[in-house]
């Protein structure tokens, strides 16, 4: 934790941020015990947007991961541009291999167990903020040493490569074109080499025992993790351009446009499905997050739109605090402390107390630092 001077930032970017993060730790908390409470087939029905899709397809939900993916793109050219032509990169590559650390003991922080202090429910990959890690340490890499055109080029191999091998390798009954939740090559890579320590697995007999619930992929799809950082830098660069303010939105919104029209395409031959994080819906999510750049950069930078924004900064420039608060620390206790004397009266609404209480306590804490210019960096 450190004090920050004020900086010349990417506002947008800040407000995206927020908003991608109070969707997570805000909305995500209390919509869903609001669900129960309300329990109607219209409220059922609008939940969909809060909700993860099974398998195939792609809901409002399923984009609050990839952008915080891209996110984390977009701000690399204005962080290492000064480091891109320096014949001595050791300082930059300190800073990326503790970001990268920090960022994987995090999420074993988060999902993993880490802090259960059992080691037969500590899990090695299975969290966002991973796979943030690596697709961070690929674009990093990539935009320190590679001119644009290989950027460029190496996402599209990467997209190719992984639609590829998933089209046509078969292992052991997986792959080959299957794209089921049993039957991609995704899966089997996983069990292979994450075995004991893949989320949900336990050991009966000595024998690995996988969770038929658990179907999220994250070894071979840490290539796509890649590329889909790989777009938040494309949209970074162009930002930070030259280019008329006018102009950058223009193309933000085209690159937005093509992408997802794109990935919809393809995913008549290779589904959308994130939980495997397949190519297709690397376009699909990709092209979404451009199209949200380039609404916010529009309004906020272009614009100059400053009018009730600041508290999504409040969860924008904090938002690692944020993530790991909600996914650590239980703060329902304090609402179950305050307002257990009104379960009784009100049945099956109550839960949403402590979900407000929960959601609120979370915002507090990062208010509190916002005032203080205090910012986690990682």
């Amino acid at each position: 934790m450190e004090k920050q001077q004020p900086l010349q930032r990417l506002e947008s970017l800040d407000v995206l941020r927020g908003f991608d993060l109070f969707c997570l730790v805000a909305l995500e908390i209390v919509m869903h015990p609001l669900q129960q409470a309300v329990h109607t087939p219209w409220f059922d029905s609008f939940m969909w947007g809060f909700s993860h899709v099974h398998w195939e397809g792609f809901s409002t939900w399923d984009l609050v991961m990839p952008l915080f993916l891209f996110m984390s793109g977009i701000s690399m050219p204005f962080a290492f541009s000064k480091f891109k032509a320096s014949p001595d990169k050791s300082a930059v590559y300190r800073r990326i291999g503790k970001r990268v650390l920090l960022l994987w003991i995090f999420g074993m922080m988060c999902q993993g167990n880490l802090l259960g202090f059992n080691p037969d429910k500590i899990y090695l990959y299975s969290n966002t903020l991973q796979a943030i890690a690596i697709g961070y340490l690929i674009t990093a890499m990539l935009f320190l040493h590679c001119r644009k055109s290989v950027q460029i080029g190496v996402a599209a191999a990467l997209l190719l490569i992984s639609w590829a091998v998933m089209q046509f390798v078969t292992v052991n009954g997986y792959g080959g074109g299957d794209y089921t939740p049993d039957g991609n090559l995704a899966e089997w890579v996983d069990r292979v080499v994450l075995g004991r320590f893949r989320d949900g697995a336990t050991v009966a007999d000595g024998e690995v025992v996988f969770s038929e619930r658990y179907r999220y992929t994250w070894i071979f799809s840490s290539l796509n993790f890649g590329v889909t950082v790989l777009t938040g830098l494309f949209a970074g660069q162009i930002i930070k351009s030259s280019r008329e303010q006018s102009r950058k939105v223009k193309l933000l919104f085209i690159a937005g446009i093509v992408m997802v029209a794109a990935g919809w395409f393809w995913g008549l031959q290779a589904p959308v499905v994130k939980k495997i994080w397949t190519s297709s819906m690397v376009l699909v999510s990709s092209g979404y997050c451009f199209l949200l750049m380039g609404v916010f950069y529009y309004l906020i930078d272009y614009k100059g739109y400053r009018k009730n924004i600041t508290w999504l900064k409040v969860y924008g420039m904090n938002s690692i605090t944020a993530y790991m608060l909600a996914n650590i620390i239980d703060f329902r206790c304090i609402g179950d402390s305050l307002f257990f004397g009104l379960q009784p009266y009100l049945g099956r609404v109550y839960p949403v107390l402590p979900a407000l209480a929960d959601a609120s306590v979370i915002y507090l804490i990062l208010w509190l630092m916002y005032k203080r210019k205090l910012f986690l960096k990682v």
